[in-house]
């Protein structure tokens, strides 16, 4: 049986925290197929490196706690009174779970966080704090259809941000391009005029 990327990032959180390595789950689902260990997903904890064992017919393996030990989901907290409105928390969010705009305080949505806790370290006012969720919102919590729904919800939140920044990219990057040529021509232009005006001086001098 072929075991392909998709089934395999089925089985993982989707908080694409980044803990197992890779810059999404996605990408460690990749990676999977190419040989990586299937235990390397703190928030999935042994329940989900037992389930990934099993899916590709691998033997079970402890959880790697080099990547981070499986703990209860938390959420982002800004305390907004020391909030400067840096916008890099938004930038870290691979989800876009956090709302504002330069220089204005931010906030998180909290049904929207992850709980990844990439927004933590690049706060240069250390005004973001991991929250556990109540127990009735641990995802262990959840029944099947309400788990399945909230990482296809984040899954879908990450590759519209991907396709956005992808998109941005690709316009800041043509933009750039055309400027080099606007600047080449404006540069072959003064070249051109400064070039007739001296052959007009060297004609009038030899009159």
């Amino acid at each position: 049986m072929i075991i392909s990327i998709d089934d395999i990032d089925a089985l993982l959180p989707q908080t694409q925290c980044t803990k197992c390595g890779y810059k999404d789950c996605y990408n460690y689902a990749q990676a999977i197929t190419n040989g990586e260990k299937h235990n390397r997903c703190p928030p999935g904890g042994q329940e989900g490196a037992d389930r990934l064992a099993k899916l590709l017919q691998r033997e079970k393996l402890p959880l790697d706690t080099s990547c981070g030990i499986h703990q209860p989901k938390k959420v982002a907290i800004i305390n907004e009174d020391l909030c400067i409105g840096c916008t890099k928390c938004i930038l870290a969010c691979p989800v876009d779970a956090i709302v504002g705009a330069k220089k204005l305080m931010h906030t998180v949505l909290s049904n929207e966080c992850t709980g990844c806790d990439l927004c933590v370290v690049p706060c240069p006012m250390d005004c973001i704090e991991m929250q556990i969720l109540p127990d009735e919102l641990q995802p262990e919590r959840l029944n099947l259809t309400q788990k399945e729904a909230q990482k296809n919800y984040y899954r879908l939140r990450h590759n519209e941000r991907t396709k956005r920044l992808e998109t941005k990219q690709k316009k800041e990057t043509k933009n750039h391009k055309q400027n080099i040529v606007l600047s080449k021509l404006n540069i072959d232009k003064k070249a051109y005029i400064q070039q007739a005006l001296t052959e007009f001086k060297n004609r009038k001098n030899l009159n």
